[in-house]
């Protein structure tokens, strides 16, 4: 099969003409390299670019004690992906390839000539872009997963490095036939996994996204003595929204992510009814570029970080982190947005991972080809994930408690679902039960008009009802309704100001929560309208009345 790649190499590894290159002197410094000297390392922080004037780099994937060459640059090319902004880890290793001369720039310059010179900019980012998605695609990075299509920690790993565009190599210990050579060579068990291995050097058995990302260099090292003009919490499609314009507006931003990018919207695989993509784009895909947006702008992205206490001080706000560490900020976007309900039966904690999923990406529709699986919900993720899983799926059972997807779900998914013969639509029918040792194998439904059950041996079960807040670090903060989720501007009540002891003579902006400068956008605030661009919307429109609150 052809590579796709190939076609667009010449966007991969463009060649930058005479006046570009004078472009970029301007903001670098030439030095002449001597063949074999080494420009960049697997593992290192890259803080710097190159562009080749005179010789050739040769760019390679270590992978132990073998190298793997993936491209030589020639003169007018240059190094780099997305890496460069995000100030991660490299994935690769650079050398010189023959004698030469290179142009060399500091991370910073090369963020002000991206910010400034548009042309350069949609060259190089395209690139970057390009390069990342080609290592994702070859499995060429510096992770290692050996793991279990029957282990939820396997699925977990593999959801929180492809959720953050990390490549990795993945291993299933019981269907990959030279599995027992690389268990040998790190010393493991099957009974380890999953296991995450790290530049071929550090080994880590069963290890929360947090251990996996403090290996990887995903976590950034957080000056708990600065004072952000911004921290936003939570990098969905609001928070990610605010990142962007936050920092494209000067704002000294700081997004904290417990996961990785996307929120709900990045469990979908495929949002169609957004403003500008007639065709459809992933979640992931649009939560991936808003990302790199956000880190071309400045913004700074920590992800596997969790917020769990907000403290209010003289000027300032302190943000706890579940690590002990704190940042402070002058003002705070709330965006940590809402997670599917979870199932109310006695087994559902057992199962999940293994056969109760809450998300409908590729990832989990690898798991369930050719079987019947359920979709439990009626709203647009649910009706997203049957159209979706109804491709792979032998046949796809959507439950709903009410009569009908009239009142949830848009029109054009209606029709797709009415229409696809693999799709049957179960009204007023919930789950009763599921039965399963290490995984799921049974289930059973009730309607709740005629009171019948039926037993089925289905073992993928799909959940996407309702919405539940990701506001259980903030009940004591900020005004919270009765469902938990954060009121916000003219909903807020006198007696509720009073009880935050609400400082100022004005009332609350829209958006603004009970506290002075603490703003709440997208599915987490009161009254929020539960959809992708509503989200965006919001989160680009708050910036503005965070320049209003800082200038109070």
């Amino acid at each position: 099969m052809a590579d796709p790649y190939i076609e667009r190499r010449a966007q991969m590894f463009p060649s930058l003409d005479a006046e570009q290159l004078a472009r970029l002197s301007a903001c670098g410094t030439r030095h002449r390299v001597r063949r074999g000297e080494l420009l960049f390392e697997q593992g290192e922080v890259r803080t710097r670019f190159f562009v080749v004037l005179e010789g050739a780099v040769e760019v390679l994937h270590p992978d132990g004690e073998r190298e793997e060459l993936v491209t030589v640059l020639l003169p007018g090319q240059f190094t780099g992906e997305t890496d460069m902004l995000s100030g991660r880890r490299s994935l690769l290793r650079g050398r010189m390839r023959e004698d030469g001369e290179l142009l060399e720039l500091d991370r910073e310059a090369l963020r002000r000539l991206v910010q400034t010179d548009a042309e350069l900019s949609e060259l190089i980012m395209r690139a970057f872009i390009l390069r990342r998605v080609f290592l994702i695609a070859h499995a060429q990075g510096d992770a290692l997963l050996l793991g279990s299509r029957h282990s939820a920690g396997t699925l977990l790993l593999k959801e929180f490095l492809t959720r953050n565009g990390h490549p990795y190599v993945y291993v299933d210990v019981e269907t990959d036939a030279d599995v027992q050579a690389l268990l040998d060579r790190f010393h493991v068990r099957v009974e380890d996994v999953p296991v995450v291995v790290c530049r071929s050097e550090h080994v880590l058995r069963n290890p929360s996204p947090q251990q996996v990302a403090a290996c990887l260099g995903l976590v950034p090292r957080l000056d708990e003595a600065a004072v952000r003009t911004l921290v936003v919490v939570g990098a969905g499609p609001a928070g990610l929204a605010a990142a962007v314009y936050g920092a494209s507006e000067g704002l000294d931003t700081l997004v904290l992510e417990t996961t990785g990018p996307g929120g709900q919207a990045g469990s979908s695989s495929k949002i169609e009814n957004y403003l500008g993509f007639p065709t459809g784009i992933s979640g992931q895909a649009l939560a991936g570029r808003a990302y790199t947006q956000a880190e071309k702008f400045g913004a700074e992205v920590a992800v596997a970080v969790r917020a769990v206490r907000l403290q209010r001080e003289a000027t300032t706000y302190l943000v706890g982190l579940e690590d002990g560490g704190r940042v402070r900020a002058r003002s705070l976007i709330l965006a940590t947005g809402a997670e599917y309900r979870k199932l109310t039966l006695p087994e559902r904690e057992r199962f999940e991972g293994v056969g109760i999923y809450y998300g409908a990406t590729y990832l989990e529709a690898q798991l369930c080809g050719g079987e019947e699986i359920i979709v439990v919900g009626g709203g647009n993720s649910a009706g997203q994930a049957a159209v979706f899983l109804s491709r792979i799926a032998r046949r796809v059972h959507m439950l709903v408690r009410s009569g009908g997807l009239a009142a949830s779900m848009s029109r054009y998914l209606i029709r797709r679902i009415e229409e696809s013969p693999a799709i049957t639509l179960h009204t007023h029918t919930q789950l009763a039960g599921l039965v399963g040792d290490d995984h799921l194998e049974r289930v059973r439904w009730r309607n709740s008009e005629t009171g019948s059950e039926e037993a089925r041996p289905i073992r993928h079960v799909f959940c996407m009802t309702g919405a539940s807040p990701n506001t259980g670090w903030l009940p004591d903060c900020v005004a919270l309704d009765d469902k938990g989720f954060i009121k916000t501007g003219q909903d807020l009540t006198r007696e509720e100001l009073a009880r935050a002891r609400w400082p100022l003579a004005r009332s609350p902006h829209l958006l603004e929560t009970s506290l002075p400068g603490v703003f709440a956008v997208g599915d987490v605030r009161s009254g929020s309208v539960k959809r992708l661009a509503s989200a965006v919307g919001e989160g680009s429109i708050c910036v503005q009345l965070v320049h209003r609150a800082l200038a109070d």
